[in-house]
């Protein structure tokens, strides 16, 4: 199959993993993509999906049976075995359906029902995005399956640290954001209430239309911990429309009260875990070079 990888894929891997580590990867993607579509259920390539997602590679296929499908080919740092344990374990259940997982080398290569990947929440206006948003999230808010390798939490928010205090101690002005933000991690992290399957990048974008239901999700980077974690990723969608609204910060504190009162969540745990996640998006974002995106995340989190 001859394609060229989308545009918005080239530059996202070059931003997380380096230039070097993505270019090796995309120069292997053909033959990655020709493995997929010959292993396991015979699938015939229709069309890349452009502009397509910021960590996979998606190719419009049809099984053999002629039923369209999503082949979905992520690099292994990505983590597609613990994105195909998640979505086995859901089962569909608010989220897009496993049809199959070829095995061709560790090829990170998912076959998934085909959902409308151009239309997702975020084609609603924003208060029936987030109602909808949230309903499909509290599908997934489910026990974990026995003996899973997921990561907890605790332990990616503590890998995530790291990053945020080198931030810290190359630009003093982000150090008192980034105290707090690590203050307030401390204090979850050491009273966590629960320990449920999470999406663990939750968004409005991740959530797309579908036949078999209206609204599935996808995307996940699973692990497990308690829901306001998850939800706090929720509340700063469409980031840059609060940013730029006269009255961001006391609609960015309502969402806060919004989203934990409809999901039964402790508002002052979303609140903490709202900060931190910001303050850590922020400051990665200007480490991978996207300053714009960096000092939206950070105002953001200077309003909470």
């Amino acid at each position: 199959m001859g394609f060229e990888p989308p545009q918005r894929l080239v530059r996202a891997l070059g931003e997380m993993y380096g230039d070097g580590a993505a270019a090796d990867w995309l120069a292997g993607l053909p033959a990655l993509t020709e493995r997929a579509l010959t292993a396991g259920d015979d699938l015939t390539a229709e069309r890349v999906a452009a502009p397509g997602g910021r960590s996979s590679l998606v190719v419009l296929v049809r099984r053999a049976d002629g039923t369209p499908a999503a082949l979905k080919i992520a690099p292994p740092v990505a983590g597609p075995e613990l994105e195909r344990a998640a979505l086995e374990h859901w089962n569909g259940w608010g989220a897009v359906k496993l049809l199959e997982a070829p095995e061709t080398d560790a090829s990170g290569a998912l076959v998934l029902e085909r959902l409308h990947h151009e239309v997702s929440l975020r084609s609603l206006p924003e208060a029936k995005a987030l109602l909808e948003a949230a309903g499909t999230l509290r599908r997934l808010w489910v026990e974990p399956p026995a003996g899973h390798a997921f990561e907890s939490v605790a332990g990616r928010t503590e890998r995530q640290s790291a990053g945020m205090r080198a931030a810290a101690e190359a630009d003093a002005e982000l150090a008192p954001l980034v105290d707090a933000a690590l203050a307030a991690r401390a204090e979850l992290v050491e009273g966590s209430p629960e320990l449920l399957l999470l999406h663990g990048n939750f968004r409005q974008s991740k959530v797309l239309s579908g036949e078999r239901a209206p609204w599935l999700t996808v995307g996940p980077e699973p692990l497990v911990g308690e829901r306001a974690y998850d939800l706090a990723r929720l509340v700063r969608d469409r980031v840059e429309d609060l940013i730029a609204s006269p009255g961001g910060p006391v609609t960015a504190r309502r969402r806060v009260k919004r989203l934990a009162e409809s999901l039964e969540v402790e508002q002052a745990r979303l609140h903490g875990w709202t900060l931190f996640r910001a303050v850590e998006s922020g400051t990665r974002a200007l480490a991978e070079g996207r300053r714009q995106m960096g000092e939206v995340n950070l105002e953001f989190a200077g309003w909470l």
